[in-house]
C-alpha cells in the first residue's frame, strides 16, 4: 500500500498503472489483484493511512487526555510537521477529493470524526461554547489552511510567526467564548 500510494501520488493517479505499482513493489500484477480490485483500491487504502498519520494523531492526544489548550502553539507545530508528507501527494489527494466521490466522502467523514471528538473533549472539560460544532469545524479549517500555507503554498508576503500567533488568539477566543 505504501509503495503503491507513493507512486500514485508522485506520478499522478491517472498516469500510473497497476503494472507500474506491481513493478515498484517487485511483485507480479497478479499478486496486486489478489489483494486489490484495482489501483483505486490501493489509492483509497493509502489515503486512509495518510489520514491516520495526519489527522488522527490529535485523537490519540485527546484519548490520552493530553490536549493542553494553553499550549496551542505546540499543537499547531505538530500539525505542520505532520503535513510534510509530499507536495505532490497533497496535490493528488486534493484533486481526487473533488473527482472521486468516495475519496471526498472519506475526507469529509474524517473531518467529522475529529470534530466530534474535539467537541466531546471540550464538553467533558466543562467548556460551554455556543455553536461548538461549528466553531470547532472552523478551527480545524483554519489549522489545516495554516499547515497548507506553510508546507505547500509558501507565500513570501506572509509572516508565518505572526500568522501562528493570530491563529492562537482566534482559537483561544473561540474556546473561551
Amino acid at each position: 500500500i505504501d509503495k503503491g500510494f507513493k507512486l500514485l501520488c508522485e506520478k499522478g493517479y491517472f498516469n500510473t498503472t497497476t503494472t507500474d505499482i506491481a513493478s515498484s513493489c517487485n511483485v507480479s500484477v497478479g499478486i496486486i489483484y489478489q489483494y486489490f480490485n484495482d489501483k483505486r483500491d490501493i489509492f483509497i487504502e493509502g489515503i486512509k493511512k495518510y489520514l491516520d498519520d495526519i489527522m488522527y494523531p490529535i485523537l490519540k492526544v485527546i484519548d490520552e487526555d493530553k490536549l493542553q489548550l494553553d499550549d496551542i502553539g505546540s499543537i499547531l507545530d505538530e500539525m505542520v510537521k505532520r503535513h510534510t508528507f509530499s507536495v505532490k501527494a497533497h496535490e493528488e489527494i486534493s484533486a481526487m477529493t473533488h473527482i472521486d466521490p468516495e475519496v471526498g466522502k472519506i475526507f469529509r467523514n474524517s473531518e467529522l470524526i475529529v470534530t466530534n471528538k474535539v467537541v466531546k473533549y471540550l464538553k467533558d472539560k466543562q467548556y460551554v461554547i455556543p455553536n461548538i460544532y461549528e466553531k470547532v469545524h472552523i478551527i480545524m479549517s483554519i489549522v489545516d489552511d495554516y499547515c497548507h500555507e506553510i508546507v505547500y503554498h509558501k507565500h513570501k508576503e506572509i509572516n508565518y510567526h505572526i500568522m501562528r500567533e493570530e491563529i492562537i488568539k482566534i482559537i483561544k477566543s473561540i474556546v473561551n467564548s
